[in-house]
């Protein structure tokens, strides 16, 4: 999906257990070069230095840039540094979970709204406005978003922000493909990361998604699911994908209302049935 010697700037990074820290590692595994970005080097040592996962040696070996992306020069300067690439990773969201997030849509708070549409959504424009400066050979420019299409209690704006996030990926697309550089969204099921922390009542989204999703569901270990996805759009093997939005989230998007008993997920993989069958078959013949 990868290939030797490309080269992709994974923006977003705050610690390992971010969807971007997952994707810039395969990316890595696969002989790929990675440039993450950090909102700033106090973000950096607040959250991703005090990491515990990594030695001080896999630390020092990570090339890191510094970008506030509602900064417009910090954009331009980032992708001044980089020289050319082939991707990007816009891992990219935030809304004051105070004023923009909880019980009710309404706020008078709008300069968090603003803040919040800019963070979330606005910056995928400047960021690919810099980044295409550096795609010589076209690319690939991916965002995260989460299911925009119907309303979750709680999670108000950053809803709202993800749905305009999904309008602007299909106008980039539209704009950016005589550039040949395409661009898309990847809408992934809930994850434990430290972003979802702030959505109030985060354990109940994750319920959701266990009465939804046809596939079972993981918000730990489905984390690595969503980076290959990633890694998919980014990579060669996508090159005629483009403003689309793709589903990593065990198919709950396509399902109304919550499943009955008899269609959720199985607690073993087929394999493992078929395997219990032939075994338990192997004993009666005893």
């Amino acid at each position: 999906m990868i290939e030797k010697g490309s080269t992709y700037v994974v923006m977003g990074l705050l610690n390992t257990d971010s969807i971007a820290y997952a994707a810039g590692k395969m990316i890595d595994e696969m002989g790929g070069n990675v440039i993450y970005s950090v909102q700033s080097e106090r973000m950096k040592r607040i959250f991703f230095d005090r990491s515990p996962n990594l030695s001080d040696e896999q630390k020092a070996a990570m090339r890191f840039e510094y970008c506030d992306v509602t900064v417009e020069n910090e954009v331009r300067n980032l992708f001044d540094k980089t020289g050319p690439i082939d991707g990007v990773l816009h891992s990219i969201g935030f809304a004051n979970p105070k004023t923009c997030l909880g019980d009710t849509m309404y706020t008078p708070a709008y300069e968090d709204i603003k803040q919040g549409f800019h963070i979330s959504c606005a910056s995928l424009a400047t960021v690919s406005h810099f980044a295409l400066e550096k795609m010589e050979k076209g690319g690939s420019i991916v965002t995260l978003s989460f299911e925009s299409q119907v309303a979750f209690p709680f999670y108000n704006w950053m809803g709202v922000n993800k749905a305009a996030l999904e309008a602007l990926v299909r106008a980039l697309a539209r704009e950016y493909g005589r550039e040949h550089v395409r661009v898309n969204a990847i809408s992934a099921g809930p994850l434990a990361t430290k972003a979802a922390k702030s959505i109030p009542h985060f354990a109940h989204l994750a319920k959701t998604w266990r009465q939804m999703s046809p596939l079972p569901w993981d918000v730990v270990g489905d984390k690595q699911e969503v980076a290959n996805a990633v890694l998919f759009m980014l990579g060669k093997y996508s090159k005629k994908i483009t403003g689309q939005t793709i589903y990593v989230d065990g198919g709950a998007n396509n399902v109304g209302g919550v499943l009955l008993p008899v269609e959720k997920p199985l607690m073993r993989t087929p394999a493992k049935v078929a395997a219990k069958k032939k075994a338990d078959a192997d004993a009666k013949k005893a």
